[in-house]
Formats: C-alpha cells, structure tokens, sequence
C-alpha cells in the first residue's frame, strides 16, 4: 500500500475520532506550533542559521499533516507504532517520533468554551475565572485509568496501587459545565492519592475564596470541600442514623438522587474520554500519561463545545 492509499485509509472519522472539517482545522491550527518547534530544533542541531531557504533539502519521510494523522489513530485506537509505519512504508521510529512531537502540541492548546469559538481554557483559574464571568455552574470528578505496574526496585511503587480499583491507575480531575462540556482536565496523580487531595494541591480552596460566587457539585470523595465552602460546594447529603424514621430515609434517598442526577454529566463526560482506547487501558509510558489525557479532553472538549 502506497503512503497516499495510507493518508485516505486512515483520515476517516472511525480511525481518528475527527470529522473531515474539524481534522482540516486541526491541521491547520498545530502547523505553525510544529514549524517553529522544528526550526528550533534544526537551529539547536546545527549550532548556527539555516545556510539554505526553507524548504531545501530532502523531505520528511511523513508530512506534518501525516504525522498530526497517525497521532490521532495511535490515541484513538492505540495501535502498534510498527504497524503504522508498515502502512506508511517508514521506519517504526519515524512513527514514534511523530507522535513524540504532534502530542504535546494537542496537549498545549487547551479546552474549548461553548459559544466562544476564540477562547480556551488551560488552567483551574481559567475555568473559575469563565464560570464567574458567565454564571456556569461546575461539575468536578475524578476518574482513573489502568497503567503499567511500576517495576519492582522502583521507589514509591505502592503509590500507583488504587483502594478502589485494587489495580496500578493514575488518577485525573475533570470539570464539566452542567451539560457535560469538558472544561478542564488535570491534577494527574498515582492512583492511591485522594480526589480532594488532587485538587487541593492545584489551589482549588483559594479559587473557591477568590470566587465565592462560584458554585460546584461533587460526589462524596469531595465532602471536605463541601463542608470548607458550604454554599459553593453541594456534595451529597449525609445517610440518616440507623434508627432514623421511614420518611427520614426517604427525604435522605430523594435529595441524593436528585444531587446525583445533577453531577451525572460529569460522569458522561469522562465515559466520551473513555471513548478513545488509550485510556481505557494505558500501555505507554507513565512519564507520558498526563499529556496524552490533556491531549484527548482537549480533542473531546471540541466536539463537546459544539453541542
């Protein structure tokens, strides 16, 4: 199979998660980034200017738009980087680096807005700073994602092994608005730390003082906060005593189901990250985890931004 039969196989929607439209745009917004990252690069390498004009020389053996192209099958579908290079008729490393070079830049751009095509979002500040200034009402969860058992000489081994999963994850927050649009993704941490914690360690309390007009719902992992800011924070209400009268449990069961029917957006939103197979189950590097997920919301946050 030529490299061109290749590039039309694997632009399809099914391969890279994407639409025609949006995949075209995509190119187009991550060339720049890309060309000034490789002059940098070649300016490093040689040690002086460039002795020629650009575009002299031989050719990359894989054309940025092939490289943005084969980054998104490896984070939708998480295929062998050898198998992609046998289709693209190049050498597995040029696959390898490929996506070592396009994944960061999709990690960099951030978290589309709804109705704010020219805005994105990058850091807990700037989601706090957007719901503040237009009334969004935040949805925050954690979610986990298996990885590679740390090997066993490897400090701090243990810290990877979840209380939950009972299985080696690392741990990301996700902040939704109240219809499932992602809005951000981070405080990535092995999987034995605490939700709370997570988040606590990106400033969270000081955002929510900066912001008393900030309002979340959370799930029970988060009842601390809850209990800090009172009235920003809804977590679930607390389960009555066991000798507690029958209408006691049932006001207790109606106002968790509604609480609970409420924050379940955040919970579709990290099921669509799931959608993409490498994080599901990750099997890359570790190192690697957290700009592959900010790579994928981002990715995700754009379609969602849509709805």
């Amino acid at each position: 199979m030529t490299q061109n039969l290749g590039r039309t196989a694997l632009c399809k929607r099914i391969f890279t998660g994407l639409q025609p439209r949006r995949l075209g745009k995509l190119v187009a917004d991550l060339a720049g980034d890309w060309m000034a990252s490789e002059e940098s690069r070649l300016l490093e390498r040689r040690g002086h200017e460039r002795l020629r004009a650009p575009g002299a020389g031989p050719d990359h053996d894989l054309p940025f738009t092939d490289r943005v192209i084969v980054t998104l099958v490896v984070l939708r579908h998480q295929l062998p980087h050898a198998a992609l290079a046998g289709l693209y008729r190049v050498d597995r490393c040029t696959v390898t680096r490929a996506v070592r070079e396009v994944r960061p830049l999709l990690a960099a751009r951030g978290f589309a807005v709804p109705h704010c095509p020219g805005l994105r979002l990058h850091t807990l500040a700037d989601v706090f700073a957007y719901a503040s200034a237009h009334g969004v009402e935040l949805r925050i969860d954690g979610t986990e994602v298996q990885v590679r058992r740390p090997r066993a000489s490897r400090p701090g081994r243990r810290a990877f092994i979840s209380g939950k999963k009972k299985m080696n994850t690392k741990k990301a927050t996700v902040v939704t608005d109240g219809e499932g649009r992602t809005l951000w993704a981070g405080a990535f941490r092995p999987g034995r730390m605490h939700d709370q914690t997570a988040v606590r360690t990106e400033g969270i309390a000081d955002l929510f003082t900066q912001f008393p007009e900030v309002k979340a719902k959370v799930d029970a992992g988060y009842r601390g906060l809850a209990k800090e800011f009172p009235g920003q924070v809804q977590a679930p209400p607390l389960k009555p005593k066991k000798d507690a009268i029958p209408e006691e449990n049932a006001a207790w069961d109606e106002a968790r189901h509604k609480q609970s029917s409420e924050r379940i957006c955040v919970e579709h939103a990290n099921a669509e990250h799931k959608q993409w197979r490498t994080l599901q189950r990750y099997l890359g590097r570790r190192g690697n985890f957290d700009e592959t997920y900010m790579a994928v919301a981002g990715l995700v946050s754009d379609r969602a931004a849509e709805r």
